[in-house]
């Protein structure tokens, strides 16, 4: 391990530390050792980079190509695997420049890893904490273990035109209430940024997500399972993937009350408790059955649904999921266990990535979302391939 420090970072930790915990001299610029020219022998000789905490300052130079020093000059001649790790005050995460550079730095196939919410420096807090150690190391272990081990799988889906729904659709009762779900769109949306960063032409069907729009996707917001169907059903027509991550309702309200429903009383009895309203449901049309129905016979697009699954007493969440995987007849099947403080609102995913003709299940996770979808995109290209 070589630890390549910016000189603000020796601010924190000095060269002396990192150079006896790793071993190896520490320098910030490119004039140290010039006679091995390091700036270049690093990045081409390294296996995996990764740059933890990343600053907006870094990531900034990154996405511009700057090379002031020792660690920038690194990411310029690196040829491997590079990860970034952002940690920074809320403000500067979500300012519109950040954003842009990070969806920069993604479709060139950099991983960042976004970061998490929590206390930051002094009494504040919110979206902008370094991940766990933990989290960060398994992302990296997921990218050293593929079998490429190098970035080239970045142009994967060149060309190819793809369909992600995404988040939770919402079923009105009346104009202030709604049945719903807890899916917060983040896995959809992580599988469209990977998508993104290998090339591929991305629609977005969004379902009450309330998550930065990646920079470069077609982005279709929808409300109901009605409203999503008829946006995945046109955008699919001239699609070559089209991947159902969405949680779509399976019921909705028969009826729809124009003004808000109020309480009721038994006039007689003046101190009578409020009686509730009964609510009759009927079923949404069946998305992802429907893509598969309306492809016949033909191969394209490759259609991949998700399955998430509490499971009961004699079933597991894989149980359910293979039974699903063989009604519903798509290509791929993601099946995931969800429930309180298990998938949804959640940054990691566990996943069973089950495949047509193909008995061996593929399992990623726990993990970060952005490396559970880089693992549900690799299985989605092996099957483009051998199509």
């Amino acid at each position: 391990m070589t630890v390549v420090p910016t000189a603000a970072a020796l601010n924190f930790v000095g060269a002396a530390t990192w150079a006896a915990l790793s071993g190896k001299p520490v320098a910030t610029d490119v004039w140290t050792d010039v006679h091995q020219v390091p700036h270049v022998h690093l990045g081409q000789h390294a296996d995996l980079v990764v740059v933890a905490p990343s600053t907006a300052d870094l990531m900034a130079k990154a996405a511009h190509g700057l090379a002031d020093d020792l660690l920038t000059n690194t990411l310029l001649t690196a040829r491997c695997p590079v990860v970034l790790v952002p940690a920074m005050h809320t403000e500067m995460w979500e300012h519109p420049a950040t954003v842009a550079n990070v969806a920069t730095l993604r479709s060139r196939g950099v991983h960042v890893i976004d970061p998490v919410s929590g206390r930051l420096t002094g009494a504040d807090t919110g979206l902008g904490r370094l991940p766990e150690p933990q989290d960060i190391f398994d992302v990296c272990r997921e990218l050293l273990s593929r079998s490429d081990g190098t970035v080239a799988a970045a142009g994967g889906l060149a060309g190819l035109r793809v369909v992600i729904s995404a988040g939770g659709t919402r079923e009105p009762l009346d104009p202030v209430r709604f049945l719903g779900n807890r899916s917060s769109g983040k896995q959809g949306y992580a599988l469209a940024e990977v998508a993104l960063s290998r090339g591929a032409d991305v629609t977005l069907i969004s379902a009450n997500v309330a998550l930065p729009v990646p920079d470069g996707v077609t982005l279709v917001p929808v409300q109901t399972a009605v409203e999503l169907g008829e946006a995945v059903a046109k955008a699919a027509q001239d699609s070559d993937v089209v991947v159902m991550a969405a949680a779509v309702a399976d019921y909705r309200p028969a009826h729809y009350n124009e003004v808000k429903i109020k309480k009721t009383y038994d006039e007689t009895v003046p101190e009578s408790r409020p009686s509730a309203p009964t609510i009759e449901l009927v079923r949404n049309p069946d998305v992802l059955a429907g893509l598969v129905q309306s492809r016949g016979s033909s191969t394209v697009p490759v259609i991949v649904g998700f399955a998430a699954e509490t499971g009961d007493p004699e079933h597991s969440v894989l149980d359910l999921a293979r039974d699903k995987f063989e009604r519903k007849g798509c290509d791929v099947l993601v099946a995931n266990e969800v429930g309180v403080d298990k998938t949804f609102g959640e940054d990691t995913n566990t996943v069973y990535i089950l495949r047509r003709g193909v008995d061996t299940v593929t399992h990623a996770g726990p993990a970060p979302k952005d490396v559970v979808a880089a693992t549900v995109w690799d299985v989605i290209q092996d099957v483009l391939s051998s199509g």
